[in-house]
């Protein structure tokens, strides 16, 4: 087995379109900042993110940075534009997400890809054209994130269809490098990438841990091809995809697996801090 090499594990919880209403969203991050404070035996030890939808982000901002706890908590987006500013309705820039506080981003998440691992009858061809998310947009929205001060969490993982056709490893690799155009070795030890197999996001579906250390070690090793050692054992890769407090310490427990980007799970705080938990006891701390 590959030895662990001492990455601080990030958990970070996406929202997704829920919680809203300020009062709602400062209701689980206020709860989340109490279960935190003080010494957890090592939670300190883990870099904590949340990433609430824009409208909350204000609401949310304030209870973190009001809270013992708030050195704990980084405070995520769910999106962001490459463009600075201009005629770009609906869009939100790098630079106003920074403004607002923002420290990580979340880049190319399956669903803005219009990858769904949960069927959605009323997504015609159509609709999904919606959904526009290429690997050059998510190359540019990670430059963008960078070039403001934001850590970008790049989203990569293959569909059931892929997987089933034996193509797990090409997609992710392409989704990387497509990802990581332009940027330093530098740039890429800071980023964050997030393993979803499209297919187990939303659906229960778990990737089974030895298999989800291994695609996160093709992210790691596409990194080591393209940028050297150094920026590949810096990297942080998450595993998303129904992680939950149950299955959490087989998966962080993995020499890959820097974390989570957790969904469903991060809605309730005895549930995220539990994941928090364990991957601090997963850390050595």
């Amino acid at each position: 087995m590959t030895a662990r090499v001492a990455r601080t594990p990030v958990i970070a919880g996406n929202w997704k379109m829920n919680k809203g209403a300020a009062g709602p969203a400062a209701d689980l991050a206020r709860a989340l900042s109490e279960r935190l404070s003080g010494d957890r035996g090592g939670a300190g030890s883990v870099e904590v993110v949340i990433c609430p939808p824009y409208t909350a982000l204000h609401a949310v901002r304030e209870v973190v940075a009001a809270a013992a706890a708030s050195r704990r908590i980084g405070l995520g987006a769910q999106d962001v534009f490459w463009k600075d500013s201009g005629a770009y309705t609906g869009q939100i820039s790098a630079p106003m997400l920074a403004e607002a506080g923002v420290n990580y981003v979340i880049v190319g998440h399956s669903e803005t890809r219009g990858r769904f691992g949960v069927a959605e009858p009323d997504f015609t061809p159509d609709v999904l054209k919606h959904f526009g998310e290429t690997d050059v947009t998510v190359n540019r929205k990670t430059r963008a994130a960078l070039a403001a001060g934001i850590v970008p969490i790049i989203c990569v993982g293959e569909t059931l269809t892929e997987r089933q056709n034996g193509h797990t490893d090409g997609v992710v690799r392409t989704q990387v490098q497509g990802a990581l155009q332009g940027l330093s070795g530098e740039q890429v030890a800071g980023v964050i990438f997030a393993y979803e197999p499209v297919w187990a996001i939303g659906t229960g579906e778990v990737c089974g841990a030895d298999e989800a250390d291994r695609v996160c070690g093709v992210v790691r090793e596409t990194v080591r091809s393209e940028y050297g050692a150094a920026a590949a054992e810096a990297v942080r890769v998450q595993y998303g995809g129904s992680m939950k407090p149950d299955n959490a310490a087989e998966l962080l427990q993995k020499p890959h697996i820097d974390g989570g980007l957790i969904g469903g799970a991060s809605l309730k705080a005895e549930d995220f801090i539990a994941i928090i938990d364990t991957a601090a006891q997963n850390s050595g701390a």
